[in-house]
């Protein structure tokens, strides 16, 4: 726990602050937490005897002694009110007389504690009272009264230390093989920061019995526990993926960016004094490959990738969007570092001036605006676009984003690269293979036939040049792929004014996904008429978006 926390607790323990109140489903963590407080001296200045109380056990002292028998709340009360040494009580699970979620309050136990409030104030031994519980639940007539501390998951240096202590007690007498450099071993533990300790513990056990040893490669087990965190929300989705970035074709400028600022949320940045990296936004024509290089990004990094559904955080209750943006992000935290992927954001805030719904999409929008600018977590939020004029300015200020990425048509050799990855994807069989040979000669006679296509146009004609063998029960030919390069009308003639229009914005306010060096070459590719007879327009062709800069 954070030194901080610590002197902040024992501040109001010698304040003499009545009633304290923390949340958290760590409650040994939490007890433990508390007696160390209650004994350091030099903190607190009055050591503490620390008493406890549950419904199933009732009072007990620091030894686990009982303090009488009784098992009812206001007799743990009145103990409390005729106990003249100084001490802290902690009353576990108190919420459930609180009232809250169609329960009615225990208004007796309400009255006693308000009854209280002075006596403990005046007691010449001092006195705290500690309520904990996994829920915040507080009854109106001790609002005034009760302060609530915040008690943040462990750090990482409380997991390393129980990484470390398993790690040490496997080499005295264990068969687990440990293969894991000091570097790994912060992986790991950074992998499981958001977890709660025994959460963590749990996962760090069954990476070790599942395979008879623990190594870098255990990372995902520690994500499948997050997993669970994230499927109890309801709003947020945990993206599973195998999508490599060997896989997405182009956009190699976009790649550098990401690369070099894998592990920043590493102890080992801090000695550049880097901050983690808070995300980028990527606009571009549809089907260039935003959505795809968003779940690369999860297995390059090897962090859990979420995805928040926009449509999701809006609900017919009053009040209810605004908390569900907020457990949205506090989930984000909770299992920080992390990647949160809001893919196009425009459909998700469209219409946040009209009005039209009492403001709700605008205070949502301005919530999450707020946390982007001054959130400290390591959650790196990646957003894509489509149509950047729906877009509110607010969203591109600096500070939201560390850069603005343009993802435009791609040039010859960028579609070479992406015609070679989803034809090698999906031929495999020496039946279907045959004859056909794939080599540089016949790429880039394709990415010349398929100039104007987009990522998921190149994919689509593979796919359609594999049904035609599949049609015919054959081996596949060249001319099936020409075949579907001539019967595909492309974006980039249906949409050419709008991807213009998208050019134009991304020339002065973007960088270019693609390298200046891909750049200069697609603009020196001779002008060429596709084999359906169409001639890609001038503008759309050369006066591509996106400032070139080289990361």
């Amino acid at each position: 726990m954070a030194k901080q926390t610590k002197t902040y607790l024992a501040n109001l323990l010698r304040a003499r602050f009545p009633y304290l109140y923390i949340q958290t489903w760590e409650e040994d963590r939490v007890l433990s937490f508390i007696r160390s407080v209650a004994n350091d001296v030099e903190l607190i200045k009055t050591a503490r005897e620390v008493f406890t109380w549950r419904v199933t056990t009732g009072l007990l002292d620091s030894h686990g002694q009982a303090k009488g028998s009784s098992k009812e709340p206001l007799k743990a009360l009145e103990f409390i009110e005729k106990y003249d040494q100084p001490c802290i009580v902690v009353l576990q699970d108190f919420h459930v007389y609180f009232g809250g979620q169609g329960k009615a309050a225990n208004y007796q136990v309400i009255r006693k504690l308000r009854d209280m409030l002075l006596h403990i104030k005046r007691s010449p031994n001092p006195i705290n009272v500690i309520f904990t519980s996994p829920f915040l639940q507080l009854p109106d007539e001790l609002q005034k009264d009760i302060t609530i501390v915040d008690f943040d998951l462990p750090t990482f240096e409380e997991i390393m230390t129980v990484l470390d202590e398993m790690i040490q007690v496997n080499q005295q007498g264990g068969r687990i093989q440990i293969s894991l450099t000091n570097e790994e071993k912060e992986r790991l533990a950074v992998a499981a920061q958001g977890l709660t300790l025994s959460e963590a513990e749990n996962a760090f056990a069954r990476a070790m019995v599942e395979d008879g040893r623990m190594s870098i490669k255990d990372v995902e087990i520690i994500l499948e526990e997050k997993e669970q965190i994230i499927k109890k929300t309801g709003i947020l989705e945990f993206i599973t993926s195998d999508l490599k970035m060997e896989d997405v074709g182009g956009l190699e400028n976009l790649k550098r960016w990401l690369s070099k600022r894998n592990k920043s949320w590493l102890d080992s940045a801090k000695k550049y004094g880097l901050p983690a990296p808070k995300g980028v936004l990527i606009t571009g024509v549809p089907g260039s490959g935003k959505s795809l290089i968003s779940k690369s990004i999860s297995s390059m990094w090897q962090l859990p990738l979420l995805r928040l559904d926009i449509g999701k955080i809006f609900s017919g209750i009053v009040g209810s969007s605004e908390e569900n943006m907020r457990k949205a992000v506090k989930t984000a935290e909770a299992i920080a570092p992390s990647i949160l992927w809001i893919d196009e954001i425009e459909k998700g805030f469209s219409g946040i001036n009209s009005g039209g719904d009492s403001g709700t999409s605008s205070r949502v929008f301005g919530q999450f605006l707020t946390w982007m600018q001054e959130k400290t977590s390591p959650v790196f939020v990646i957003a894509t676009a489509n149509n950047i004029s729906g877009l509110p300015p607010e969203l591109m200020r600096k500070g939201r984003f560390d850069e603005i990425f343009f993802a435009d048509l791609p040039t010859q050799r960028e579609r070479k690269q992406i015609l070679k990855i989803h034809i090698e994807k999906r031929l495999k069989n020496p039946e279907v293979i045959g004859d056909f040979q794939l080599n540089d000669e016949v790429l880039d006679s394709l990415a010349v036939q398929c100039e104007g296509f987009v990522g998921a146009e190149i994919e689509q004609l593979v796919i359609d040049a594999l049904f035609e063998a599949y049609a015919e029960e054959r081996s596949i030919k060249l001319q099936d792929f020409e075949r579907a390069i001539v019967t595909t009308v492309p974006l980039s003639i249906t949409q050419a004014e709008q991807i213009r229009a998208i050019r134009d914005w991304a020339n002065v306010r973007a960088v270019s996904a693609t390298p200046k060096d891909d750049l200069e070459e697609y603009k020196s590719e001779p002008i060429s008429v596709a084999p359906s007879g169409n001639v890609p327009d001038d503008d759309v062709r050369f006066n591509r978006g996106g400032r070139t800069i080289d990361f």
